[in-house]
């Protein structure tokens, strides 16, 4: 491979979002796929500013930690880093991850008087690890849902969920995905264990019933892989966060083509059932919401469209278009 073609390769690969969903891993299991390798190659340079600099402790908030963790100061976070705008590695794995995550989560632990001993991890590992006690909080895009509230507790800070891409100039997709059964007969790619995945093996028989040929889910374990497949022709669709995929689709180099949302889920900080930390970090999105840093965190990341007007512990899945 030429010199030229591999860096505009390493350089597109750099852009897949995490296949989460959101981010959005279901049931115990999760799994985005995530690739800091990829990410690494620094092709969506993070945006300037730190909105997190003026933070300060409220003391009212702090309080309401366990007396544990206030002696400790420290709290083990469970990160999932490789997809932007949500937390990458914009100037490489050895350097500091950046992102609207990375800074919200930064901004609580400012709130709340404490450090976070932050620890990569893949995706799919993360939640399993909240319950053997491994990390006491987990980040990287989880949306709520239904079967994962039955193991895992959720503090919301976003508004984000499920929507589709296609390679740019595409004629397999041409119009926003309103009913699967506009998937029939394609192959879609998207990550294990996500609510992706769940969604489309769930509902695979409506294209049956339908009439139509079914359509073939392609799971991956790392962004970099499932965008190569969808450049190579090898997948037609990809199905992941709306954030990810609209951020993606922004950047030249991965020459993809957003098709819209599909399906709205709250995002949250992910906790062991039955967590004592819950309330202390509601109040702190919620502070942070109120003096304004929520919004500036937002604003730098482009995804001001996914706000909350205010942190709920658990809320119901939202219902499905």
């Amino acid at each position: 491979m030429a010199t030229g073609t591999r860096t505009r390769l390493v350089a597109a690969l750099a852009l897949l979002p995490a296949l989460t969903l959101t981010a959005c891993g279901t049931g115990g299991t999760g799994g985005s796929g995530d690739a800091p390798g990829a990410a690494a190659a620094g092709a969506s340079p993070a945006p300037t500013g730190d909105p997190v600099a003026g933070v300060r402790t409220v003391e009212s908030v702090a309080a309401l930690l366990p007396a544990d963790v206030r002696r400790k100061g420290t709290l083990r976070v469970g990160s999932s880093v490789g997809f932007p705008p949500g937390a990458y590695y914009p100037d490489g794995p050895d350097r500091p991850p950046a992102g609207q995550d990375i800074d919200l989560a930064d901004a609580v632990a400012k709130v709340l008087g404490l450090e976070l001993e932050r620890q990569d991890a893949s995706f799919e590992t993360i939640l399993p690890a909240l319950g053997s006690g491994k990390y006491d909080v987990g980040t990287g895009n989880f949306g709520v849902t239904t079967e994962r509230l039955k193991t895992i507790d959720f503090v919301t800070y976003i508004n984000d969920g499920q929507g589709f891409a296609v390679r740019k100039g595409s004629t397999a997709l041409t119009t926003k995905v309103t009913d699967l059964t506009q998937l029939c007969g394609q192959t879609i790619g998207t990550g294990a264990g996500t609510t992706f995945e769940a969604t489309l093996v769930a509902r695979k028989g409506v294209c049956a019933r339908a009439g139509k040929k079914p359509y073939e889910v392609k799971v991956y374990s790392e962004n970099a892989a499932t965008l190569t497949a969808l450049q190579q022709g090898r997948i037609d669709v990809v199905m992941s966060t709306i954030n990810g995929l609209r951020h993606q689709a922004a950047q030249p180099a991965a020459r993809t083509a957003f098709l819209g949302e599909y399906h709205r889920l709250d995002v949250g900080f992910a906790f062991n059932k039955g967590s004592p930390l819950t309330r202390a970090f509601q109040a702190a999105v919620n502070e942070l919401i109120r003096n304004g840093t929520y919004a500036r965190i937002l604003d730098k990341w482009g995804t001001s469209a996914s706000a909350i007007d205010a942190s709920r512990i658990n809320p119901p899945e939202q219902n499905r278009p």
